[in-house]
């Protein structure tokens, strides 16, 4: 059976992919698509936020037993959750068959203006820790994806402001979620685990250049969407999909022809 996991990013829980599952789901024929909320988010938004991103790794691999995964997953995954399946696969290898790593950024390797630009600093601080719940949303769609048409981006406003006023993220988890992305810091990568990293060129919160610089140092494929933002599932579903199926059938195809040529 395969199962696809789907990991968002720093305050946004599983309701946030909207309709992405299941299409995904349907795109690339998998049995189950998983999308797993980080404590302090979403269902489980009564909880303390981790403060390390091995700790939110370890949350994930115990989610496999709880919900009676056995068999080695793929990981797609946002921003924050992209860290975190980085950190999965170091810690527990033998969990993932493959990962697709949207829109991250990790220390050593990119420089802190480069992970979040400054330009968004002093919203940021202001609206996430003062702001109410629809200015924190409003803020958060300007500055991670471009649908910005005045009716759709209402649209978008109102329904996440409902989910956080349904299952409101405190200030301090908020806190500890960047706590927990500001320590991170990634280990080697071993190549074990299949890595496909893919950003969007217009990326208002993290630079794209940080996935380029990944790509290189990691010897991994990356694509690059020309127009779309941090949010690259909600900007542009579909590409997202042609870039997995894409690379699924090029990883299946090549060892196949590898044993032709033995």
């Amino acid at each position: 059976m395969s199962t696809w996991i789907l990991l968002r990013g720093l305050m946004r829980e599983s309701r946030h992919w909207g309709d992405f599952p299941e299409r995904f789901q349907q795109a690339v024929g998998a049995e189950r698509v998983l999308c797993l909320d980080f404590p302090g988010n979403g269902q489980l938004h009564a909880e303390h936020s981790l403060t390390t991103v091995a700790a939110m790794a370890e949350h994930c691999h115990r989610q496999l037993q709880v919900r009676g995964v056995t068999e080695p997953v793929h990981v797609l995954a946002v921003s924050l959750g992209a860290m975190v399946a980085l950190a999965w696969a170091d810690l527990y290898p033998n969990d993932m068959h493959r990962m697709v790593l949207i829109n991250t950024s990790v220390a050593p390797h990119n420089p802190f203006y480069l992970r979040l630009r400054p330009a968004n600093y002093p919203a940021l601080i202001t609206t996430m820790l003062f702001g109410s719940s629809e200015q924190r949303e409003r803020l958060i769609l300007r500055i991670t994806s471009t649908l910005q048409t005045t009716q759709q981006a209402k649209e978008i406003v109102t329904r996440w402001t409902t989910y956080a006023q349904e299952k409101p993220i405190v200030v301090g988890n908020i806190l500890r979620q960047l706590l927990a992305a500001m320590r991170f810091r990634a280990p080697p990568y071993s190549g074990k685990v299949p890595l496909l990293l893919l950003a969007g060129e217009h990326d208002r919160l993290v630079n794209a250049a940080c996935s380029r610089k990944l790509a290189g140092l990691w010897d991994s494929p990356l694509h690059s969407h020309p127009t779309a933002g941090h949010d690259l599932p909600l900007d542009d579903a579909d590409w997202v999909i042609e870039q997995v199926l894409s690379w699924q059938v090029n990883a299946n195809f090549a060892p196949a022809l590898q044993s032709e040529n033995q």
